[in-house]
């Protein structure tokens, strides 16, 4: 870490144990995402009324090239429960920041509009008219909603374009008044 790590411990007594806890954890996390620049940790106690027992809230504002990244986690009795909760919280969250670098999210195309231009109900497949005046092929397989037997030529759609074996092709058709994005 660029910034040594900060620990902040309110109402709660203070422990060697727990403050080494929260520093082993802390060192783990780098090993999920090896260019964290900070690591603030705050543990407190929770003061309710009329709740019996303990409550703890563990807080982690962690800092990555591009991103801050926030977990809290509230745990009854146990603040080393909570402690944990957190750290795992925030190991999932390095975890995803990892596949977004790398590319590993898929990105999801936006849909796009047309209508139907052509349909050929007994052979299943129709064309689709885009905005920009292409076709788009597409086939009973690729119509979600309504039924392929009940589009009709004129017909507004939404649908999702995608390269095929012959080409770019209609998926994930639906049919219905949309709003474009």
């Amino acid at each position: 870490m660029q910034v040594p790590l900060q620990i902040t411990i309110r109402d709660v007594p203070h422990s060697a144990a727990l403050e080494a806890q929260i520093r082993e954890r802390a060192a783990r996390l780098e090993t999920f995402h090896p260019r964290i620049t900070s690591c603030r940790v705050t543990v407190e106690e929770l003061r309710k009324h009329h709740h019996q027992g303990r409550e703890f809230r563990v807080r982690l504002d962690l800092r990555v090239p591009g991103k801050e990244l926030v977990v809290t986690r509230d745990h009854d009795e146990d603040v080393y429960v909570a402690l944990r909760d957190a750290f795992d919280a925030a190991k999932r969250q390095l975890e995803d920041v990892v596949r977004e670098m790398r590319g590993d999210v898929k990105a999801h195309p936006l849909p796009q509009h047309g209508t139907v231009a052509r349909l050929f109900t007994d052979q299943g497949y129709g064309f689709i008219q885009t905005r920009d005046g292409r076709e788009l092929y597409f086939s009973r397989e690729n119509v979600m909603h309504p039924p392929f037997e009940h589009l009709a030529p004129g017909q507004e759609v939404q649908f999702v374009e995608e390269v095929a074996g012959e080409g770019l092709q209609a998926k994930r058709v639906t049919a219905g008044k949309h709003h474009p994005a």
